[in-house]
């Protein structure tokens, strides 16, 4: 990043779908091309610190821009302005290896901090239509800290690293939206650990924290990488098994979902594996005496065969969760065949 506090940003794709203002943009150090092949051939001139990519705006062939803006603007910063249903889509092009973005964000934005945001802690000037452009004091790097601190907060939860309930209800709404309208799938695992209040009893809640950040980790090392794990309260989990066509571009449009509940095969694939990787892992704790054998009891409801909304996927999931609890726990449901724990479906 350059020292100029006036730093200029390329933004590539339809402001619309990104910002909340998009008109305040004409006030801020910014070029727009609504369209791909113009926003690099625009990038290939130079001069600009900054690309933002509208994800939502240049879904096709997202990855061979990237590599492109790379090639062509190797200085430039490329941030990603992903819907929230797009983060895990933003998260692997950034850890991708080659790194193809820098950074991601998520949208609406307020035009008027992108900059802000894009720039770290430094803050640029934003210009009002009888000025010049000004530039206000650095944001003190503390501070800029602090905001990002507050921002994880509120989509995360402190105890694990998962995701938050409040995130995983909006995140679940999103995607469901855009896969009822572009044929992606859906599938909710709603799971928790089994007997954890006896545990906590015995050993203390410490020990039964420590079983809960067991449990993320190894969820986590089982999921793909887009698919979303959350903690959505006490001892319950969520992970949102989602495949759009935003992921799955050049490859096959569907899988071959199972007889029983038509439940796509790697969401249940995952769930086998992840029970068989808890059955088996020690528990640390903090008292040497605080081992076990971890198991969990868990429903699974998939869109659009048990549910077209986040409400009624939930209330599904937890119904099938509910049977595998009176089934004899250390089981998963799948909704409407409450005799058929996942563990006998090939």
């Amino acid at each position: 990043m350059t020292s100029d506090t006036n730093i200029q940003m390329l933004l590539i794709g339809e402001p619309s779908k990104a910002f909340v203002d998009k008109d305040a943009l004409g006030r801020l150090p910014c070029r727009i091309c609504t369209n791909a092949a113009e926003g690099l051939d625009v990038a290939r001139s130079g001069g600009f610190d900054v690309v933002a990519v509208v994800i939502s705006g240049v879904r096709s062939g997202l990855e061979s821009i990237l590599r492109t803006l790379r090639r062509v603007s190797p200085r430039a910063r490329i941030v990603l302005l992903a819907q929230m249903y797009e983060e895990p889509v933003a998260m692997q092009l950034v850890a991708s290896h080659g790194g193809l973005a820098d950074d991601y964000l998520i949208c609406p934005l307020d035009a008027a901090r992108v900059c802000e945001l894009v720039a770290g802690p430094r803050v640029i000037g934003v210009r009002s239509a009888s000025a010049a452009p000004t530039a206000p004091p650095a944001l003190a790097p503390e501070v800029a800290e602090r905001i990002r601190h507050l921002e994880k907060l509120a989509t995360e939860d402190d105890l694990t690293g998962l995701k938050n309930r409040r995130y995983i209800m909006e995140f679940a709404g999103q995607i469901i939206e855009h896969a009822g309208a572009g044929g992606g799938q859906v599938t909710l695992l709603l799971f928790d650990v089994d007997n954890l209040k006896s545990y906590n009893d015995t050993y203390g809640h410490l020990a039964g924290d420590e079983v809960l950040k067991q449990a993320a980790v190894l969820m986590r090392r089982c999921c793909r990488r887009h698919d979303v794990v959350g903690r959505i309260g006490g001892d319950e989990f969520a992970v949102v098994f989602w495949d759009a066509p935003l992921v799955r571009s050049g490859a096959a449009k569907s899988e071959r979902r199972t007889a029983a509940g038509e439940h796509p095969k790697e969401a249940i694939s995952v769930a086998k594996r992840f029970r068989a990787e808890l059955e088996k892992t020690e528990l640390p704790g903090v008292s040497p005496k605080a081992k076990g054998i971890l198991t969990i009891s868990g429903g699974l409801a998939s869109l659009p065969h048990d549910g077209s909304t986040v409400e009624e996927l939930f209330r599904q999931a937890d119904k099938a969760l509910l049977e595998a609890k009176r089934g004899g726990k250390n089981k998963i449901y799948l909704v409407g065949e409450p005799k058929g724990d996942i563990a006998n479906i090939e």
